[in-house]
């Protein structure tokens, strides 16, 4: 994912706390800030918490800090705003991988629904990348089959061309 915006993980380094203390404390005075100042208040709908929430935002944002001569919105401006890049064209879609062997029928089995790969391949390992919406199958870095991702366990998705010739007849 960091990959794919363009940027880079950086954990804290363990036992080291004061790595975290700008962070949470920032944490902290906007959830106190926004808790204080909501906690009288009754809503009715998810619209009416958004606008109070953005009201209360920008009161934050715009209010001076104690030991510095400018506001956290104009730290953005000057500071992070000129870093910023546009975003990726496409979204992140996040994908799971899992090492299978191919059965007999030429098949790999995924959260119980069985896939088709080409039929040489069988006895082979494999990975399988899944997301929500499709299942690539690479075999040695290659992509030897990609199907729509079926939800329904023990069904089968086969591709006519993933068939041995003498299995095409039936």
């Amino acid at each position: 994912m960091a990959e794919h915006y363009g940027t880079a993980v950086i954990p804290a380094r363990v036992r080291r706390p004061q790595d975290k203390a700008k962070v949470e404390a920032g944490v902290l005075l906007v959830t106190r800030w926004i808790t204080a100042a909501l906690r009288h208040h009754t809503f009715f709908s998810i619209l009416e918490v958004n606008d109070k929430l953005r009201e209360l935002l920008e009161r934050l944002n715009i209010r001076k800090f104690r030991k510095l001569n400018s506001t956290r919105r104009e730290l953005f401006e000057t500071l992070d705003k000129p870093s910023l890049r546009p975003l990726p064209e496409t979204r992140y879609q996040y994908a799971e991988w899992k090492k299978a062997r191919v059965h007999i029928d030429y098949h790999i089995e995924v959260d119980g629904h069985f896939y088709s790969v080409p039929y040489q391949l069988v006895k082979k390992q494999v990975e399988a990348r899944i997301t929500a919406q499709t299942l690539e199958v690479l075999y040695k870095g290659n992509r030897v089959a990609t199907h729509q991702r079926s939800y329904t366990p023990g069904r089968f998705t086969t591709s006519p061309e993933h068939r041995p010739e003498k299995h095409k007849k039936y």
